[in-house]
């Protein structure tokens, strides 16, 4: 089993919060093709990275998923749509083996 991690932005590069209309589209999609999902939205987390010599913060969303195998494949093609859909460099998505209890 793999858990997969995704961690959206809750702003876009200029301190404009997204439209919930995007997070419903990947809701749903991710929905569809896996069965189910976690979204982890009330309280947004913390991400802070060093670009170019400066700190950046940004807050963050993290919507997770569960599937029996990893389609690696799939996700490097969904990863840059996500990218594309919220206007970021690079939006980390992370998969984890993991052992159901």
């Amino acid at each position: 089993m793999h858990l997969i991690e995704i961690l959206l932005p809750v702003n876009d590069n200029a301190g404009r919060p997204f439209d919930a209309g995007k997070y419903a589209a990947v809701r749903q999609h991710l929905t569809e093709r896996f069965g189910g999902l976690t979204a982890f939205t009330r309280s947004p987390a913390q991400g802070t990275t060093r670009d170019g010599g400066k700190t950046v913060h940004d807050d963050i969303v993290v919507f997770e998923v569960m599937t029996e195998k990893l389609d690696v494949s799939w996700w490097r093609s969904y990863r840059p749509q996500l990218e594309r859909e919220f206007r970021q460099d690079a939006i980390v998505a992370r998969a984890s083996a993991m052992t159901l209890l």
